[in-house]
């Protein structure tokens, strides 16, 4: 296989180059990575500038001036010579579970990838500082050698979220198929005065998990399972169209708009 790699901590993050590592078990890697941390960056692209690639000499390494969506889209629409069979993302300091997988740029550079038709795996082990990065990259070549056939073969490329507890491989219970939990509400924003004067506001932790029920990721990885959620890119509330419909026709006319 060709398998493009890219994530948001950067291209000097451990997570990457453990994740590389591995992944060249399974063919030839490609690694377009952010040239600085980009953690929370959701699937923004950069439209309001050009972009800069470095590639490092002697390696399959690109460094990219943008955003981890950048480094995907850039990879697969001119970058690259030919078409990965792959797209992995991390391995991410810290977890993307539940409502995380909106805002993490891990998450968007897989489903950059996914969005062009290319089977795509996000990792990411639950808890920051780097702790059993090996064993989280031991995991993820489990993942790819279980997945990674069948979802090229499928006819609906797979988008799949992994977690992984910090924990030594050994101690892991397993790997499980899991829905997204929920957070509660963000904490509030800490405003402080600047050394000039005015004020300026850090956004709030994340909320503490409101469903971390059996069968969700927060459950899985808290009892020390590895999570892997599949994702899609639908945002569509299929059960609200017809409920929209009948409030569009509330008052007999079909549209709104008419006369």
């Amino acid at each position: 296989m060709h398998i493009l790699i890219s994530n948001d901590d950067g291209y000097r993050a451990p997570g990457i180059h453990a994740l590389a590592r591995v992944m060249r078990r399974f063919g030839r890697v490609t690694i377009v990575a952010p040239d600085h941390n980009h953690s929370g960056a959701s699937n923004s692209l950069t439209l309001n500038r050009p972009l800069t690639v470095e590639h490092m000499p002697g390696e399959s390494l690109y460094v990219v001036s943008g955003t981890p969506s950048d480094c995907v889209h850039v990879a697969l629409t001119g970058l690259l010579e030919d078409r990965p069979d792959l797209v992995v993302s991390g391995i991410n300091c810290g977890a993307n579970m539940g409502d995380d997988t909106m805002y993490s740029g891990t998450v968007a550079a897989a489903i950059e990838g996914h969005l062009f038709g290319i089977p795509s795996i996000a990792f990411s082990q639950i808890d920051k500082g780097w702790s059993e990065l090996e064993a989280a990259a031991e995991v993820a070549a489990a993942v790819v050698d279980r997945f990674a056939e069948p979802a090229i073969a499928a006819k609906e490329p797979m988008l799949l979220n992994v977690n992984i507890p910090n924990m030594p491989r050994a101690a892991l219970k397993g790997i499980v198929a899991t829905r997204l939990g929920r957070r509660s509400s963000a904490e509030p924003v800490i405003r402080e005065m600047s050394p000039r004067g005015f004020p300026i506001y850090w956004l709030g932790a994340a909320g503490k998990p409101s469903d971390a029920s059996e069968g969700t990721d927060f459950w899985a990885t808290s009892h020390g399972f590895v999570s892997v959620t599949p994702l899609q890119t639908d945002l569509t509330n299929h059960r609200q169209v017809a409920l929209a419909g009948e409030w569009l026709n509330s008052d007999g006319v079909p549209d709104v708009l008419s006369e």
